[in-house]
């Protein structure tokens, strides 16, 4: 058959499929573009020959913001389904890293197709060349290597066949996969080649469920008969699998309690016995005391990131073990581990037969459940807002308590930077599976908008809400047009206090005094301290084409929420929040977090923060 290298490619993507648990799925259900002459002859031209019914296509705004949409769209379908993004040669495809970055740390599939300059150098250098002296076959698609699980360059027509195979192999494989790049010189792409019709014939590519070694199984069986006080860390690895159920019986039989990572939050329903919610540096004051106390930790399906952790201050039992079920066996080994190699279902179903009959001291169980409901009043003292308080605006909590009394499961919301995470995960109540989406691996500001459309297109006819804070809205708003022009009914809440509050906060907590986080004019010292920029972000909002509903007060906001979820159509509820008193503010964190201060310094604020800050690390240790 006679096709051009793109047309070629784009009809072996329609014919992928992945099957798991007996359930098949489209594994590239679209593709999203920008054309410039890198690709707007190859791949543009095979697009639109293809139609819509071979391959659906998706106007972007942004490279970056294509790639976070489709990893949203990615992990909403479990992994299970895709999308592949096409960009020109040059800014276009450098624009494609930080996405890149983050669908690789999140362990997210994403297909990336970024032209390339010309195989056959006709002229040297051509527009956008990176010209190296010591390599001549380098481009700028270079820097994408470090973030993808797999790259390869096609330069001959005959090379897409080995590259396509291996690059779907990467996405459909549940340890490896991630940003997957095939970089496509723009000459390349349009030539024809005679290709063998079986490269099209549909495949389908098994999603694979190990189950565990049996000896590895004993020793964790073992460990769990054995622990006085055992505590589960369920990471996002249990939602990618599916095994919500798993955990939850597993729990239910043993009475081991659950604490969540932000990418494992709602793998437990909200109010289940054994949830005593978020962990580490972000986490809840019941999961981080456990933890304290924890004399065996099973790490199920988490990376044990530094967050998670307290940077390594948190597991402070002097015989604590750790049992790492995870399919990774890199993971899997973290923090001296006994390793459980599994698919997170297959393990914990295994481990829950293995430890039949087991079951915690009821004097734990009774004094986790305090510890959890005690949390709940904390939640609700946050979220609480006193008659006073109707007319003036909100603080941030109080918007998550407004929110959270308006959604139920359907609902589903997505985040990603600024302090935002940090209430969410300590505060929020998940009522199902899958509606908390934050993006914490890479926490990626400008992650939410784009997202929440990808979000959106996985789960049409559910309300989803992207929060943002104003300088996160500032770093990635393009996407509202894409919203617009699909009709996608994003819901998006801008909540601004005027500059970078999170970092503020952080800076002002080691010595760094707020420098530079305010979005504010320079003062007569030059410092940026002086009155609020007048940017109007909801004016923003409206000019790319949303509807905007300004909320002033408690009272307005309540109000704006409930319009905004009942809209047919892109709408933005714009808010300017109050700084919490600390009576009503959120809980502070409930463990450390390692943020290197300064050694030596002249101001009063470093040498303080360099004290606490020795104290802290002094308590870090490393698990042999």
């Amino acid at each position: 058959m006679k096709l051009t290298v793109a047309q070629a490619l784009v009809r072996f993507l329609a014919a992928q499929y992945t099957e798991r648990d007996g359930r098949r799925h489209r594994l590239i259900a679209a593709t999203w573009g920008i054309f410039g002459h890198g690709n707007v002859a190859g791949l543009g031209q095979a697009l639109l020959e293809a139609g819509q019914d071979t391959m659906p296509f998706l106007q972007g705004r942004n490279e970056q913001a294509m790639v976070h949409a489709a990893v949203g769209y990615a992990r909403q379908c479990g992994r299970l389904s895709a999308h592949a993004v096409t960009t020109s040669i040059g800014p276009g495809a450098t624009n494609l890293v930080t996405g890149a970055a983050l669908a690789t740390i999140n362990r997210i599939p994403v297909l990336l197709l970024p032209g390339d300059t010309f195989a056959t150098r006709p002229a040297d250098p051509v527009l956008q060349q990176l010209e190296v002296p010591y390599a001549g076959d380098v481009s700028v698609n270079d820097t994408l290597r470090p973030v993808s699980r797999y790259f390869d360059r096609v330069t001959r027509p005959e090379a897409l066949i080995p590259a396509a195979l291996q690059a779907v192999r990467v996405l459909t494989d549940p340890v490896q996969t991630g940003a997957v790049t095939l970089a496509l010189p723009q000459d390349v792409q349009a030539q024809a080649h005679d290709w063998p019709e079986e490269f099209f014939a549909e495949r389908t590519w098994g999603v694979r469920r190990p189950r565990p070694d049996r000896g590895e199984l004993a020793r964790a069986a073992e460990a769990v008969r054995t622990a006085e006080r055992p505590l589960i860390v369920a990471g996002g690895g249990v939602r990618h699998s599916g095994a919500q159920a798993a955990l939850a019986a597993f729990a239910e039989v043993t009475g081991i309690p659950v604490a969540v990572t932000q990418a494992g939050k709602g793998v437990l329903p909200h109010g289940h016995p054994a949830d005593v919610g978020a962990i580490g540096h972000t986490g809840t004051a019941v999961a981080d005391g456990l933890a304290r106390e924890a004399d065996l930790v099973i790490a199920a399906g988490t990376r044990l990131t530094d967050f998670t952790t307290a940077s390594a201050t948190l597991f402070r039992h002097p015989a604590v073990r750790f049992t790492g079920l995870n399919l990774d066996p890199y993971d899997a080994h973290k923090l001296a581990a006994r390793p459980l190699v599994a698919d997170a279902r297959e393990g914990l179903d295994a481990l829950r037969e293995a430890v039949r009959g087991h079951r915690v001291d009821p004097a734990y169980e009774a004094a986790y459940r305090r510890g959890a409901a005690d949390w709940q009043e904390r939640v609700e003292r946050a979220w609480a807002v006193p008659a006073a308080e109707e007319e003036l605006p909100p603080t941030q909590a109080q918007v998550l308590g407004l929110l959270d009394a308006l959604v139920d499961g359907t609902d589903i919301l997505v985040n990603a930077a600024g302090s935002l995470p940090g209430d969410l995960h300590r505060l929020w109540r998940a009522r199902s599976a899958d509606q908390y989406h934050v993006e914490y691996g890479y926490s990626c500001m400008g992650y939410e908008i784009p997202a929440a459309i990808g979000v959106a297109l996985a789960a049409p006819g559910r309300p989803v809400w992207a929060l943002v804070g104003d300088g996160t809205y500032l770093m990635n708003p393009t996407e509202i047009v894409t919203a617009v022009q699909e009709g996608v009914p994003l819901r998006l809440v801008v909540l601004d206090n005027h500059g970078y509050a999170s970092i503020g906060g952080l800076s002002a907590s080691v010595g760094g005094e707020g420098f530079a986080t305010g979005y504010r004019f320079r003062a007569a010292d030059g410092a940026y301290t002086g009155d609020p920029l007048p940017v109007d972000l909801a004016a923003n909002a409206a000019s790319l084409g949303m509807a905007v509903i300004r909320a002033r007060t408690v009272r307005d906001l309540r109000e704006a929420l409930a319009q905004a979820r009942s809209a047919g159509r892109p709408t933005c509820v714009y808010v300017q929040t109050r700084t919490p008193d600390t009576v009503s503010g959120p809980p502070p964190a409930q463990a450390w977090w390692d943020v290197p201060v300064a050694e030596t310094a002249t101001r009063k604020a470093a040498a303080e923060a360099r004290d606490e800050y020795d104290r802290q690390a002094a308590q870090r240790r490393r698990h042999l």
